[in-house]
């Protein structure tokens, strides 16, 4: 976890205020005792954590296609390459969904808009660490500096672990 307590109340807030606008179906399905407080998000989110990530293509059509999704300080974050259908979508209209399952039992949604970040800049050296924690092998890979990175700026976050009775 790598979530500062004031990072986990704001996370903590959008949930709330995500459910509080949410709509009576996905309230049926959302459950109460389903949800995920935004401590068992940052819990639960460690490493990879695969997003179907959907971009707003050129005549307005969705564009989903996976990618690693990592869970730093609050937010969903992605890289991809300069050349990427995802980032020239990005930058001609940050709208952005995402989802990340694990089979029934597992469902985080995210809405909002894709930052593109400046790696140059210093900024962001826990990103780095984080992805040099989670891929060994990542300095040899000559991405960061070279290859774009976003975050989401979630507008709405709606996140259940499910569980049956046996």
């Amino acid at each position: 976890m790598y979530e500062t307590s004031k990072e986990l109340d704001d996370l903590q807030a959008l949930l709330d205020r995500s459910y509080a606008r949410a709509g009576s179906h996905l309230l049926s399905i959302h459950t109460p005792s389903w949800r995920m407080s935004a401590q068992d998000l940052s819990e639960t989110l460690v490493k990879v954590c695969v997003m179907d990530l959907a971009t707003v293509g050129g005549q307005g059509n969705p564009i989903v296609a996976p990618v690693d999704g990592l869970f730093l300080h609050g937010k969903f974050w992605f890289g991809s390459g300069n050349n990427s259908l995802r980032f020239r979508h990005i930058r001609n209209n940050p709208q952005v969904s995402a989802a990340h399952t694990r089979g029934e039992e597992l469902s985080i949604i995210v809405h909002g808009k894709a930052q593109e970040i400046d790696v140059s800049t210093g900024e962001y050296g826990d990103l780095r660490e984080y992805c040099r924690e989670i891929y060994p092998d990542y300095d040899n890979w000559g991405m960061w500096g070279k290859q774009p990175y976003a975050y989401i700026h979630a507008t709405s976050l709606f996140a259940i672990r499910i569980v049956l009775p046996d």
